[in-house]
């Protein structure tokens, strides 16, 4: 906006920078990326796949994955499915029981799995507010170190 000859001086008139809402709120990472031997697979839960979980396991996937104690293996590998599937040409259940028993024979586990792997799902795919969702990261860490 220009001063017209001190006008707005005179007027109190004062510019407003206007912040456009992309430059606020940062970007959520758009997938997380599991490797196993090599290759790379892009995992991010939509709205369609959440609701197929849910309606699978009556329940919602919070209350899935942080019910007592580890949930079960199947349930986390179903998880992963759905959140390839969109994503990964020609993954089903099998394909991603056979890259779980692969990756265990990389080093993997079921601690690793929900730490790892699922629990970052559910951050990418929008669970969780960026900052809750390092919070959460950040404490699975930390409780990894205790066991």
């Amino acid at each position: 906006m220009g001063n017209f000859e001190g006008l707005d001086d005179e007027l109190g008139v004062t510019e407003e920078k206007v912040t456009a809402i992309s430059e606020v709120r940062p970007k959520r990472q758009p997938f997380h990326i599991w490797t196993v031997r090599g290759e790379s697979y892009k995992l991010k839960l939509n709205t369609q796949m959440i609701g197929a979980l849910e309606k699978k396991y009556r329940t919602n996937i919070l209350n899935l994955v942080s019910a007592d104690g580890l949930p079960p293996l199947s349930a986390m590998l179903t998880i992963i499915q759905a959140a390839a599937t969109p994503w990964n040409h020609g993954v089903n259940f099998e394909k991603i029981r056979r890259l779980y028993e692969f990756w265990c024979e990389e080093g993997g586990n079921q601690i690793d799995l929900l730490s790892k792997v699922v629990m970052p799902i559910l951050v990418v795919s929008g669970f969780f507010t960026g900052e809750q969702g390092d919070t959460i990261m950040a404490e699975l860490e930390s409780s990894k170190e205790l066991l």
